[in-house]
């Protein structure tokens, strides 16, 4: 019997044996086989298909586990991250407080700056009395309404500029414009007493200011809930507009002076000194605060020494 191959040749048992081998051998690259290599075909690449597959699942676990230490990554940056920012965040907020603390001053050196203050427009005054205290009276006498027009301007601006400035260089410049045109009123005054023979009330003046200044400061240091209350420092501003009011009517009139309203005003200007030092003496101490209670007091204390001597020239007189 004759058995052909599928070419159509007589069977060869050792040919085909070697084929058959060769097949086999092979079989694992050949993807064709349908029969015996598709058998072999089978075996082998299903083997390397079952690799492949443990070779994408160990892969997608692989990604997996990247995915996870992402995650875990993700995360623990994060945490640095917002550690970061409260840290962050903390620091800043202790700079701030350092910032507002280093703002504040001991109670000894804010009496020191607004000494100074005070003894630095006192020495201003001093100046402008003895140096050019003539040039005053001609400007205040030639040029009246000049006069007057530059006074309130510069007590305008510099108290403007010492209320609402947190600065104390600012602060200081606008005390310097409250201490110059006030002094120039005081170097006048002290001319025109001296030219009518009254220099001796002068020494007697600023001693009675400086006692009653001293004692002043010193009450409202033992009553500081009593001197540095709103209703005084209403009582006391509404007063002082009344008497401005009354002075200024007088004057318009020709009536003149009356001696009790000097009185009168040497009271409210007393009751001053104690606010502005009690109010000094309030909350935080800074150097611009310094500053602006120095200003406050200056003012007090100088419209304080004017009035006590017009008393005395009038008590001497």
């Amino acid at each position: 019997m004759n058995l052909r191959n599928d070419n159509g040749n007589n069977y060869n048992p050792n040919y085909d044996q070697n084929q058959y081998s060769n097949q086999n051998q092979y079989s694992g690259y050949n993807m064709n086989g349908n029969n015996s290599n598709g058998y072999n075909t089978y075996n082998s690449n299903g083997y390397n298909m079952n690799n492949d597959m443990n070779n994408m699942n160990n892969n997608f676990n692989t990604n997996n586990n990247f995915n996870t230490n992402y995650g875990a990554n993700q995360n623990l940056f994060n945490g640095m991250n917002n550690t970061y920012m409260a840290g962050n965040n903390g620091s800043y907020q202790q700079v701030q407080s350092a910032y507002a603390n280093a703002e504040r001053i001991s109670d000894q050196k804010f009496n020191l700056i607004l000494g100074g203050c005070l003894l630095w427009g006192f020495l201003v005054n001093v100046i402008l009395c003895t140096v050019f205290s003539d040039s005053i009276l001609a400007l205040a006498v030639n040029n009246y309404i000049v006069f007057l027009i530059a006074y309130f301007v510069l007590v305008i601006v510099g108290s403007v500029m010492v209320n609402k400035s947190d600065n104390p260089t600012v602060s200081f410049i606008g005390y310097n414009l409250i201490v110059i045109p006030i002094g120039m009123i005081i170097s006048m005054s002290l001319t025109l007493y001296v030219a009518a023979g009254y220099a001796s009330i002068i020494p007697m003046a600023f001693g009675i200011t400086g006692a009653v200044t001293l004692t002043m400061m010193f009450l409202s240091s033992c009553f500081p809930d009593f001197f540095a209350s709103n209703t005084l420092g209403k009582t006391l501003g509404i007063t002082l507009l009344v008497t401005i009011v009354i002075e200024l009517i007088l004057l318009i009139t020709g009536v003149g002076s009356l001696g009790i309203i000097d009185y009168i005003v040497v009271l409210i200007f007393c009751g001053y000194i104690g606010y502005d030092w009690a109010k000094a003496n309030q909350g935080p101490k800074t150097v611009d605060k310094a500053v602006d209670a120095a200003a406050m007091l200056y003012v007090d204390i100088a419209n304080l020494f004017l009035r006590i001597m017009r008393i005395l020239a009038r008590a001497q007189r």
